[in-house]
């Protein structure tokens, strides 16, 4: 299944067709270079889901928690981490396994540890820099 972004001015539809079509699942797991948009796309997720703090890039504290009508949302971004220890001290298996939702940047970094039903959401950069989505 994918998704093309031609501007930023679609985010919210893409977020709305992510989450429509994920059914059930609750672990997302974004792929995609660096400056592809994961942490711009998941915040308009975050949007869509009724997030109501605002959201950032956890890049230094590897965890963000929202409030949502729907209970806590995760985001993570594993990009610093050195090894997958680091992820089991931060106690991921809570997180992961919560039923909340948890959107993962960088999972390359824990391939060990993400759930199996995690939903893949690579996000290509294309020549004309719109963005395809593609779900995994």
């Amino acid at each position: 299944m994918e998704f093309l972004v031609q501007n930023t001015a679609i985010l919210p539809e893409a977020a709305a067709w992510l989450i429509q079509q994920a059914g059930e699942k609750r672990v997302f797991t974004f792929y995609g270079a660096m400056g592809a948009g994961k942490t711009t796309f998941i915040k308009e997720i975050c949007n869509y889901l009724a997030v109501q703090d605002s959201t950032s890039s956890p890049t230094f504290s590897i965890v963000n928690e929202y409030s949502s009508s729907q209970g806590p949302i995760y985001h993570f971004d594993f990009y610093r981490l050195k090894d997958e220890q680091e992820a089991f001290d931060l106690g991921y298996e809570e997180y992961f396994y919560s039923s909340q939702y948890c959107f993962i940047e960088w999972p390359e970094k824990i391939p060990n540890l993400i759930p199996l039903d995690a939903l893949q959401v690579h996000i290509q950069v294309q020549e004309d820099l719109s963005r395809l989505i593609v779900l995994k």
